[in-house]
């Protein structure tokens, strides 16, 4: 699909993958391209963008709570805390991507995090924010990058840091979500 919005099931339109399932139209619709803050929060979107690489983003929507509940709601204190038990309980666990190297990277990603100050994820994601201004409005799925130079820099400054298991995709897919960019179609209902 490389066209512009589609109908949604009220008619409103909205990019097309917005539409394809219950799950994405609620995701798309209430959450992707509105603005996240807070460590925690920012953490549980880093993690989940590392656990779809190589999957589809339905995946992971589906199995959302089961992560939650299996990381310990995403609180960077907490997973900082986990031992090997908790390792073997998650690498178990059918509610999760068992993937040992984003297992892996979550909890080591958590210990690194959990020595910085409140709100200095928050701070260094932000940072690299471009200028709506200057990004021209997405008319076609055609026109939604998978790379951008904030995006390389982003993931950049967190491999700088110590943090695994984010590249320059995966790091857009994390400004997608959380709101750095808007990349919902020109005239997709949900386009901020």
């Amino acid at each position: 699909m490389t066209g512009g919005t589609v109908p949604g099931p009220d008619g409103e339109p909205r990019c097309p993958w917005g539409v394809s399932t219950e799950d994405y139209l609620r995701y798309h619709d209430e959450e992707w391209g509105r603005p996240v803050h807070g460590d925690d929060a920012l953490f549980e979107r880093l993690c989940l963008e590392a656990f779809q690489s190589g999957l589809s983003w339905l995946t992971i929507l589906r199995r959302r709570e089961g992560f939650r509940r299996a990381f310990a709601g995403f609180r960077i204190a907490a997973v900082a805390e986990f031992t090997d038990a908790d390792r073997s309980r998650l690498l178990a666990d059918t509610g999760i991507i068992r993937n040992r190297a984003k297992i892996d990277a979550s909890l080591d990603n958590a210990r690194v995090l959990a020595g910085w100050a409140p709100g200095e994820l928050d701070a260094l994601i932000w940072s690299h924010a471009p200028d709506a201004a200057t990004r021209p409005v997405p008319r076609t799925l055609a026109d939604v990058p998978a790379v951008t130079p904030e995006s390389a820099s982003l993931a950049k400054a967190l491999k700088k840091q110590g943090i695994r298991f984010v590249g320059p995709t995966t790091a857009y897919a994390l400004m997608q979500a959380c709101g750095l960019v808007d990349d919902h179609l020109a005239d997709c209902v949900a386009r901020g």
